[in-house]
């Protein structure tokens, strides 16, 4: 039995990857008093990760073989904001990781994003060209290359358009869609940026297989189907049976966000599908199994 750590473990995609690793011995660093969800196995520490002293104390205690980086700040817009804080969570807390990784021998999974490339011709490959349009997509770029650069033994899966529930987990972009539907108001949806939206639990089984397979390097997964927002956003409510006349399409630019989108991101998945026994799904397969999963769990709220 491995023994794995799970940094940001009480996020969306930190709840699944633990419930994902239950065969394992499977430790999870976060920032919160306690883990949310009761029903999943693990032993917990608070740990802040920027601070170098204290995660090399919670590591050295528990010897893993893989630590599992969930953490990050994904704010796009926070991020050109407070770049201070974007740097310190997405690329310093990353340099520690490395430091300690080679120090121990422990392997890093680390995970990546498509904002890393700039979108004017994805979806993209793992050997095309990084060229990131804004401040998140530097500090996970820059993160990139202090694991290649610092660690022989590493696996960088970049995913994009996460979605998904858990226990008190930040809204997303299908659970704001669900939500504000749900409650009968309307809302603007981006019909100029395309991706493969990836759902949680689907990536947390990717990642796991990952680590079974002792695969190494870089590797993107993703959703089955690539589409734009307005067309992803009219998908949920035909799953969710909610008013699709509530979507209105908008244009990027009509947003005056801070950040810049890149308009066709998205990631082939060709590698992971010929690597791994997982399917990427698509849209209505992973939209299916939250509306299930929903039915349990109450709807994500601020």
């Amino acid at each position: 039995m491995s023994k794995v750590i799970v940094t940001g473990c009480c996020g969306l995609l930190g709840q699944k990857l633990v419930g994902a690793l239950q065969k394992q011995s499977v430790v999870g660093l976060d920032l919160l008093d306690a883990f949310p969800d009761k029903n999943l196995k693990l032993d917990y520490s608070l740990v802040d990760q920027a601070d170098l002293d204290q995660l090399n104390a919670a590591i050295q205690q528990y010897r893993p073989e893989w630590i599992i980086n969930c953490a990050g700040y994904t704010d796009v817009d926070g991020s050109e904001k407070n770049k201070a804080l974007a740097y310190m969570v997405n690329t310093g807390s990353v340099e520690n990781l490395v430091e300690i990784c080679a120090a121990q021998k422990i392997k890093l999974v680390q995970l990546s994003t498509d904002y890393v490339f700039d979108g004017k011709d994805g979806p993209y490959a793992e050997e095309d060209r990084k060229n990131p349009l804004g401040y998140y997509g530097v500090t996970k770029s820059l993160a990139e290359d202090v694991i290649v650069q610092g660690l022989k033994d590493y696996i960088i899966v970049r995913t994009n358009v996460l979605y998904g529930t858990g226990v008190s987990v930040r809204p997303n972009f299908v659970t704001w869609v669900q939500k504000r539907l749900h409650e009968g108001r309307p809302l603007k949806v981006v019909k100029d940026q395309n991706n493969n939206p990836t759902l949680a639990d689907n990536l947390a089984d990717a990642i796991a297989e990952l680590l079974d397979i002792k695969f190494s390097g870089i590797i993107h997964f993703g959703g089955a189907d690539y589409l734009d927002r307005y067309q992803f956003a009219k998908t949920i409510s035909e799953v969710f049976s909610y008013n699709a006349s509530l979507i209105l399409p908008a244009l990027t630019d009509d947003l005056q966000q801070a950040a810049k989108r890149p308009s066709n991101g998205g990631l082939k998945i060709d590698k992971a599908k010929e690597l791994l026994k997982t399917k990427p799904l698509t849209v209505k397969e992973g939209l299916e199994i939250l509306k299930k999963q929903l039915q349990s769990i109450p709807i994500n709220r601020h």
